[in-house]
Formats: C-alpha cells, sequence, structure tokens
C-alpha cells in the first residue's frame, strides 16, 4: 500500500489522466483550468488555418468553429506553434497573425525540433496535433478531414503521417473521413494495419469521402449518437488499448458534393501538381487551392460546412464522454 501511494505521488502522469507539464508547451489559462476542473475540451488543428483556406476564409473559419464547441458546452484548444512555443489553445491575436499570409511551416511530428529550435511558426497537422493533445490529457480531436495513402502511393510510399499517429495515440479523431484527393481503399487497410478503430457517424456504415457524403466503401462499425460515440471511447481507454479511434461523420447534405463532378475536378488538380512538380506535403494545399477555382468555390463552401459540423459532433462527444467519466465511480 506505501509503496503505491509513493509511486502515485512520484509519477502522478503515469497515475492520473492529469495534464503532463511541458518546458516547450504553453497551455491557455482556460484550457489548463478545463483539464483541472475535469471539464470537456476539445482539440483543433490548425493547418487549416496555415494552409488550408485563404485568408480571411481561414480566420472567420477557425473562430466560428471554436465558437460552435463553446455553444455545446467544452473548451477549445486550438494548437499550433507560435515562435517557437508550443501553443495548446490560441488567443484571438494568435489567430489572426496564423491566419494572414506568412512563412509559417506545416508540423507533423518530424518538424518540431527544427520548428522549436529555429523559433519558428506553423500549424500543426493532424499527426501533430495528435501528439500534442496527448500529452496534455486531450481525448477528443476534431479536424476537417485527415490525410492517408496518396494515389499510387503503392509505388510511391507517399503515406501520410497522420495514420501512424493515430495508431500511437488513444484519441477520438472527428473528420469527414479521409480527404477525397487520397486513396481511400488503401487508406482504410493501412488503418487496420495501425490498429484504428474506424467507425462511420450516422445511421449506415457508409464511409464519407470528405466532400461527398459517401466514398463508396464501408467502415467495419457505425454509431450514430455522440453518447454512444463517448462509450466506444470511454471502453477504449478502461481496455488501454493505445490506439485511437477514427469518427468519419459526413458533410451534411445540403453542401456534399457529387462524387462524379469532385473526382473529375481532383483528376485536373493532381494533373496539374504533377505537371508543376508539386510532390510530397505540398500536394494537399495546392490541389485544395486548385480544386477552390474548378469548382467555383463550392469545394470550400463545402469544407467549411464539413469542419463546422464535425466541432458540433466532437464537441458533443466530448461532453458526453466527460459525463461518462465524471460518473465512473471505479
Amino acid at each position: 500500500m506505501f509503496r503505491s501511494r509513493f509511486l502515485r505521488a512520484k509519477f502522478p502522469s503515469k497515475w492520473s489522466s492529469r495534464p503532463m507539464s511541458s518546458r516547450v508547451i504553453d497551455v491557455s489559462n482556460d484550457v489548463r483550468s478545463a483539464l483541472s476542473d475535469k471539464k470537456p475540451v476539445v482539440a483543433l488543428e490548425s493547418t487549416i488555418i496555415t494552409h488550408g483556406m485563404p485568408y480571411p476564409d481561414n480566420l472567420k473559419t477557425a473562430m466560428a468553429v471554436e465558437s460552435v464547441v463553446r455553444e455545446q458546452g467544452a473548451v477549445p484548444a486550438t494548437i499550433a506553434v507560435v515562435k517557437g512555443r508550443v501553443k495548446v489553445g490560441l488567443s484571438s491575436d494568435e489567430l489572426e497573425a496564423l491566419a494572414r499570409p506568412s512563412k509559417a511551416v506545416k508540423i507533423s511530428r518530424r518538424d518540431f525540433p527544427y520548428v522549436l529550435s529555429h523559433k519558428m511558426d506553423g500549424g500543426t497537422t493532424v499527426s501533430g496535433t495528435l501528439m500534442v493533445a496527448n500529452s496534455v490529457g486531450i481525448k477528443v480531436f476534431v479536424t476537417g478531414g485527415v490525410g492517408g495513402v496518396h494515389r499510387y502511393g503503392e509505388k510511391t510510399l507517399d503515406i501520410s503521417a497522420d495514420l501512424v499517429e493515430m495508431g500511437r495515440h488513444p484519441i477520438m479523431v472527428v473528420s469527414s473521413g479521409i480527404k477525397s484527393i487520397l486513396d481511400i481503399e488503401r487508406t482504410l487497410e493501412y488503418l487496420e494495419t495501425q490498429g484504428v478503430c474506424v467507425i462511420s457517424y450516422g445511421p449506415s456504415k457508409n464511409f464519407p469521402a470528405f466532400y461527398c457524403e459517401e466514398s463508396g466503401f464501408l467502415a467495419p462499425y457505425h454509431v450514430a449518437e455522440p453518447s454512444e460515440a463517448a462509450n466506444v471511447l470511454f471502453q477504449s481507454t478502461q481496455l488501454g488499448i493505445g490506439s485511437g479511434i477514427l469518427l468519419a461523420v459526413p458533410v451534411p447534405k445540403p453542401f456534399s458534393i457529387d462524387r462524379e463532378i469532385m473526382d473529375t475536378a481532383i483528376n485536373l488538380a493532381l494533373s496539374e501538381a504533377e505537371k508543376a512538380g508539386i510532390h510530397g506535403k505540398e500536394v494537399t494545399p495546392f490541389v485544395l487551392e486548385r480544386m477552390n477555382r474548378i469548382t467555383d468555390g463550392k469545394s470550400l463552401e463545402t469544407n467549411i460546412a464539413l469542419i463546422k459540423n464535425n466541432a458540433l459532433v466532437g464537441a458533443q462527444i466530448a461532453v458526453a464522454y466527460q459525463q461518462i467519466l465524471n460518473g465512473d465511480k471505479r
């Protein structure tokens, strides 16, 4: 008994869900208070601000997403890097600075050492956000769409680090599935290899394709309510499984784009990227910008709608999950 109490006192992060401290991570006061008081918190990535949308749409969307989370009773925690400091929860001034055209970089796990040592600014990708969110104890993370296996990935081995990080961290990622420009079928296979539980949100197992309600593929499971999704997350943490959960939320029907139209636009944009010699992590922002032009702004409108809807669902899940935690007496 004495040894058990001693270990809990000496190494609290091992025995409790309290946030870990770090010399390079700054947690905002409202996020820190929410975590300490066992209130629901939702992590938000920031590449949608720095690389996903043009200014000022990116700033308006980021602020709207945070508002949606607050309206549901949760605390938003937008994660980014500002002047070499990892930020969990951004001020309005920091959001504004990241949103304006700048030299901000996309930050995945591999990029943190260099970016921090050179005191750079950057938006964290899904993988980078997952790593930071896990370090401070956040269990629900909302994004637009996750990365995956790129088309012809079997030849190029171009596979997003998002998939690996989802396999490393016990966090529920709420997104509209895999970005449409990727190979969804191979991505689902790779997620299985990483031990990620993939679940569609809604009345069926139809897996969405970001801009489109359906991708033509099925998820292994589906849930219909935030409380049901929250219980899946709770059971995962009880088991200590270590890997994450991808909850795929279809874009609202009024904003869904026909798959054939979308595929035509994607193929044209990818062809332009290849001709321009665009490779690696620069492909996604290039293609998203070209698709917005090709679709006369429809793809951007859909992107904004789906991230807001994901924030709504994610916040509701975070609230339900915290209620389960607070009511669990074991």
